[in-house]
């Protein structure tokens, strides 16, 4: 049997409580009564930074997705003091409850996150090996709430539980000259419809990251404990399953195929005794510059395994807001690839696309472009011009 409690992993001091975990999430509408809003913050893993600091004054729903910041109907959780949060501290299954309030049954479409921006520092980074903070440039948005797109519906006499997962790595641009601006990345997963993943790599990895991914589109990344143990969740459920993809500097990429999620479970892919080991590999960089800088490009490396395999995302990089560049570093050896079964799950290396990638250079308003690096040989530099 491959599920374990998913409630088990949420037992932490900032955990929401079980009891509002196991909650029903109501049918919706808008029969009267009142029902409970329940809130808390998760994160995936950040690059480069051994802190994010995010500090949150309040969450703000409304049953109009076009209602603006001034007007009626607005319910809210506010947090008094607001809560300095270092996001870090976020990975692997923890939340950190920001509360919850009591609003009117009805269908919710627009969910707001508040950030505090009054102090130098109430929202910073530290760089890795680095004891500065660094204030984050934040946009003036950010007084006014950033808005997340999210229905849902609250039944009389019911509770619903929100989980807001604040991606730190996708959310932290560097704008140079040692300066950073926050670009929130944050996805909305409501908690009673979701589960979560867990297993284990080898201890002593070298920043490793495991990601969930669908479609060759991340969903949820966390990096491994001391240990080796991982845990993705909360993870929407999903019968047709995840891509789970491990990547660790120095290492090959491993990926595991059909692994499902069930709600309020958590299904291992490996165990402390057979972790997912990942072979040794050189690495070599892909860089060049994305244009026009204002267009705050994103550029992503996949590879598509042979035999109708999986496209996975090996890695991305956020260009740089002021120069427009991205550096990424990536393996030449060929990825492994196996089939969620019996653990432990046999792993293949798919020789075909060894050193192989497809370059993916987007941004919001812009047509994204793709192009094919090989670093089987040589670092790869590849510039972009993007058109809308």
């Amino acid at each position: 049997m491959y599920a374990q409690k998913f409630v088990r992993t949420l037992a932490l001091p900032s955990a929401i409580g079980l009891a509002a975990l196991l909650s029903a999430c109501g049918g919706g509408g808008s029969g009267g009564g009142t029902g409970t809003l329940q809130v808390a913050l998760t994160d995936a893993p950040s690059c480069g930074f051994d802190q994010v600091n995010v500090t949150v004054s309040k969450v703000r729903v409304h049953q109009s997705s076009s209602a603006s910041d001034t007007d009626s109907g607005w319910q809210e959780i506010v947090l008094s003091p607001a809560r300095k949060i270092n996001l870090l501290t976020l990975t692997n299954g923890v939340l950190q409850d920001l509360g919850k309030t009591t609003l009117p049954a009805g269908h919710y479409t627009q969910v707001r996150l508040v950030l505090d921006t009054s102090g130098s520092t109430a929202n910073s980074v530290v760089p890795e090996g680095s004891a500065t903070e660094i204030p984050l440039v934040t946009p003036s948005g950010m007084q006014t709430g950033i808005k997340l797109i999210n229905e849902f519906d609250v039944a009389a006499n019911q509770q619903v539980d929100l989980a807001l997962d604040f991606d730190a790595c996708k959310s932290i641009v560097s704008r140079g000259n040692g300066s950073y601006s926050l670009k929130p990345v944050i996805s909305v997963i409501p908690m009673l419809a979701s589960g979560g993943i867990s297993g284990y790599v080898p201890t002593g990895l070298t920043k490793p990251v495991v990601t969930a991914q669908q479609n060759g589109v991340v969903v949820k990344s966390t990096v491994p404990d001391s240990t080796g143990s991982f845990n993705l969740s909360p993870l929407p459920a999903s019968s047709t399953g995840y891509v789970v993809v491990i990547t660790a500097d120095g290492r090959t990429t491993a990926a595991i195929t059909g692994v499902p999620v069930t709600t309020g479970a958590s299904t291992p892919v490996s165990t402390s005794a057979a972790p997912v080991s990942l072979l040794t590999s050189t690495m070599r960089a892909i860089g060049g510059v994305v244009a026009p800088v204002a267009a705050q490009a994103t550029v992503r490396a996949t590879q598509t395994y042979a035999s109708s395999g999986p496209k996975v995302e090996v890695t991305f990089k956020s260009t740089d807001l002021t120069t427009g560049a991205y550096s990424m570093s990536v393996p030449t050896a060929a990825p492994l690839l196996g089939k969620f079964g019996t653990l432990p799950i046999a792993l293949t290396a798919d020789s075909t696309i060894a050193g192989k990638y497809a370059l993916e250079a987007s941004a919001t308003g812009y047509t994204t472009q793709t192009f094919n690096a090989d670093v089987g040989t040589a670092d790869v530099t590849k510039d972009f011009t993007l058109a809308p």
